[in-house]
């Protein structure tokens, strides 16, 4: 009798999601919001383009995998407008992670489908999410509706 052998998932961290589904975080990229802005300001034409950026990036680096943003929250400090238009600023770490689950399929063998999501999030601080603690709209991801199985 053969027997299959299990490989341990080697998680960065465990989220437990509001729907009670826990997903692992199996890879993790911060960075500065605006390490790489050499000159301007924080305005919302260049947020949009970073954002966008990232989304591309996401899905160069995870190819297959669905791609979810968490938009982010902007604050608008009372300063001068340049000619990009008001300052506008996103929370200071910039994070693109990989999630993965069980399968969504409950017709699909636990041992060889699991789900997947990278989801690009930003947050005020560089704490790595874990259990309850995350932001909340990350722990709020409807999982169901925005990770795919796939075959391992």
């Amino acid at each position: 009798m053969h027997q299959r052998l299990k490989v341990p998932t080697m998680a960065l961290s465990r989220v437990v999601l509001t729907s009670g589904r826990s997903v692992d975080l199996t890879g993790l990229h911060l960075s500065a919001t605006y390490a790489n802005v050499l000159e301007g300001y924080p305005c919302k034409p260049l947020n949009d383009h970073a954002i966008a950026g990232l989304l591309r990036s996401a899905e160069r680096f995870h190819p297959g995998a669905p791609v979810h943003l968490i938009p982010p929250p902007r604050e608008y400090p009372d300063q001068f407008a340049g000619a990009f238009g008001p300052v506008e600023v996103l929370p200071a770490v910039t994070c693109v992670g990989s999630f993965r689950s069980e399968a969504l399929d409950p017709g699909h063998d636990r041992a060889l489908y699991r789900s997947r999501l990278t989801v690009v999030w930003f947050q005020p601080t560089s704490c790595i999410p874990a259990g309850y603690d995350a932001e909340t709209e990350l722990l709020d991801m409807d999982w169901e509706r925005l990770a795919a199985d796939e075959e391992l």
